[in-house]
């Protein structure tokens, strides 16, 4: 690993790109995309006198912890058996918290195939290992997966206690309890006995539980009920009742340094949420902390630290949004907004003029946003003198930096075998569907350099959920760089249903699955060739889950746009896929009532152009039989259709880089040789 300490001010000169800057991008293999990323999951220790990572070794991944003053020197290594390694994070000063995964067969009335994560905590060296709660003996096969496919979860980390985190239990009839384990003896006390129906706790700056959320059900419908501890009677009390079918937000994402006083997220009244401040023994919402006219606010980020050096104990230190990378962040303390500043500068970080619609209103503003590279900083010490930096854009996967005394230290990138140039050119566009909704969409246009100038051939390419959102940052997933680097132009569209973009957007995709969602989706196909972007009669959809739905309905819906579609892991019957998980109030209220418009199922002997099938046997998220329905019937439509159960596969991650690799592949290869013939 090459690793380069250098001031501030040298750093721009030192990590200039190792790519030709104007030689022709090399186009990415299949290995090279669907390999592991060198480097990833790295965290620092409380202390900052240790980095831990992950480091790719083909199939494998193994633990590097490094000491931060000598990291010339070789890295202590820890190794997984049979499990695989998913994540690693300090969790305290010599303890690192491990997720590992691995395939799980049980068969109760039927053969369940899925996989399995179980959180560890180690030393760092990886000598002893323990689960923070050890699950009492299932006395039943039911009760065997259940706790397989259960996990304990870190409700807080307690970090200003040297050895002690708090703990949900996530199995058996304790479910939800929360207790104090003492990670050097691993003896546990619960000190929350959880009731029924509730759905999670907050804790305040001193770590006391101090809210938490509970649902039930009355005359109006499900509900969620917001509720506080008393501190002078220990008991839980209801501030605010939101009900699912209204999909308010009444949510505590942190508490002020008075833990009378507690930050609320809310949308209620509002298009976009907003975090204000709430007195809780007057019940009175007080100041509006803060609100973004585009995007949802999302969490408050607070100094919980109490020997950071010159920022006080329960100090804000930024805000979260849903801004256009997702989960960005507005730095409020000046601390924090001078540590950017310089980081920006050092690292050549620019941003550029970006036009903004709210579609909401149609209101239209100017403001300016990192449309390439943009900085994150992932951790930072207890003193606030060691700080993790990682920077990424569109076009560049992860590099990692160590700030410390002053300097940067180069760490690692994580798939340097990857050209940038390559990656093609990201932006955030709007266009108007055909009832004049204004449409967000992230544009990802290829290099004409490698690919010459456009008009290109081009995918409509929809995100999951259909609750989700896309992000303008380095797709992992290795979608957008296979196709990017194919020389496709690529159009995630924000349709309307979609989350995070407003209240209007999210809601008016109710019960307009395969109807206006999908308009949607085929307006921006012709604004692509409408602005000579795409090609005309040269465009696919491809999607994944719910996006899988969506490439069904595009190839049974008349008159359409695509040459041909790519299905993964979709939704080809929506009646039976809400029937058997939506078997609860909360469910049914929130969600069951927006999911109905077109059945693709019923329409396969119909569809209208070429289509590829891809589905693990693994999948627990959408039953493979979903899209083994819709191609048994589509074979008698006259149309070619392609089908691949991928083995060992679920609704991701890929548990080999060989599964990955074939997952990749199927596409690369419908899209530039198949698609009914000639590739797209």
């Amino acid at each position: 690993m090459n690793l380069k300490s250098l001031t501030l001010a040298a750093l721009a000169m030192a990590t200039a790109a190792a790519w030709p800057v104007h030689a022709k991008p090399s186009v990415p293999s299949i290995e090279q995309l669907a390999a592991f990323p060198q480097v990833s999951s790295l965290s620092l220790s409380p202390d900052g006198k240790q980095i831990a990572g992950l480091q790719a070794r083909g199939e494998e991944r193994v633990i590097l912890v490094w000491k931060t003053d000598a990291l010339e020197a070789a890295p202590t290594v820890i190794g997984a058996g049979r499990m695989k390694f998913q994540s690693v994070s300090f969790i305290k000063n010599g303890l690192l918290a491990v997720t590992l995964w691995q395939p799980f067969d049980l068969r109760t009335d039927r053969l369940n195939k899925t996989f399995i994560s179980k959180f560890f905590i180690t030393d760092t060296e990886g000598k002893v290992w323990k689960e923070p709660i050890n699950p009492p003996r299932a006395s039943s096969q039911t009760e065997e997966l259940e706790q397989a496919l259960s996990n304990s979860t870190v409700l807080d980390t307690l970090p200003n206690d040297p050895d002690h985190i708090l703990v949900i239990n996530g199995a058996g009839s304790n479910s939800g309890d929360v207790y104090k384990v003492n990670l050097r003896t691993f003896s546990t006390q619960r000190i929350q006995k959880t009731e029924e129906r509730v759905a999670g706790y907050v804790t305040d700056l001193n770590s006391e539980l101090r809210a938490r959320l509970r649902q039930d059900v009355d005359g109006t419908g499900a509900y969620i009920a917001t509720e506080f501890r008393n501190p002078a009677t220990n008991a839980w009390e209801q501030h605010f009742r939101s009900y699912v079918k209204d999909r308010d937000i009444n949510q505590v994402v942190g508490f002020a340094d008075d833990p009378n006083i507690a930050f609320m997220l809310s949308n209620v009244g509002r298009d976009k949420t907003v975090i204000y401040e709430y007195d809780i023994a007057a019940r009175k919402q007080k100041e509006l902390l803060y609100e973004h006219k585009f995007f949802n606010a999302g969490a408050v980020l607070m100094n919980r630290y109490k020997e950071a050096g010159g920022v006080p104990f329960g100090a804000l230190l930024g805000i979260g949004y849903a801004g256009p990378r997702t989960n960005e962040i507005e730095w409020t303390n000046p601390t924090f907004k001078a540590l950017e500043a310089g980081l920006r500068q050092a690292l050549n970080i620019t941003s550029s003029p970006v036009e903004l619609v709210d579609p909401a209103t149609g209101v239209h503003a100017t403001t300016t946003l990192d449309t390439g590279r943009s900085i994150r900083l992932m951790d930072y010490s207890a003193d606030l003198k060691t700080f993790l930096v990682a920077v990424s854009g569109p076009a560049n996967p992860p590099e990692y930096y160590l700030f410390s005394g002053g300097r940067l230290t180069l760490l690692a990138k994580a798939y340097p075998q990857i050209d940038p140039g390559a990656m093609g050119d990201t932006r955030l566009v709007y266009y108007k569907a055909r009832d004049g909704l204004d449409i967000p969409a992230f544009l990802t246009t290829p290099n004409t350099d490698l690919c010459g100038a456009g008009p290109w051939k081009a995918v409509v390419h929809p995100h999951g959920g259909p609750w989700g959102r896309d992000g303008m940052d380095f797709d992992g997933s290795m979608w957008v760089p296979l196709m990017a680097s194919r020389c496709m132009a690529v159009l995630r569209p924000q349709f309307r249903g979609s989350a995070d973009w407003s209240r209007r957007l999210w809601m008016a995709g109710d019960a307009e699955w395969g109807q206006k969602m999908q308009d949607d989706k085929d307006d921006g196909a012709q604004w692509m060739i409408d602005q000579k972007i795409a090609q005309p009669g040269h465009i696919a959809m491809f999607g994944f889950s719910y996006g899988g739905y969506s490439a069904f309905a595009a190839s049974v819906r008349p008159n359409g746009l695509y040459k041909c579609a790519i299905a993964g892991a979709g939704v080809s019957d929506i009646k039976k896929i809400w029937s058997r998980f939506y078997t609860n109030p909360f469910f049914r209220q929130a969600q069951a009532k927006t999911v109905d418009g077109l059945n693709p199922l019923d329409k396969a002997g119909e569809m209208k152009i070429p289509l590829m099938v891809y589905h693990g046997d693994r999948d627990r998220t959408v039953p493979i039989e979903q899209s083994e329905w819709f191609v048994a019937k589509a074979r008698n439509s006259g149309q070619p259709v392609e089908y691949h159960a991928i083995a060992d596969y679920a609704h991701g991650p890929a548990w080999t880089r060989a599964i990955m690799g074939e997952q990749l592949q199927l596409i690369d290869d419908y899209l530039t040789k198949g698609c009914g013939g000639g590739g797209l």
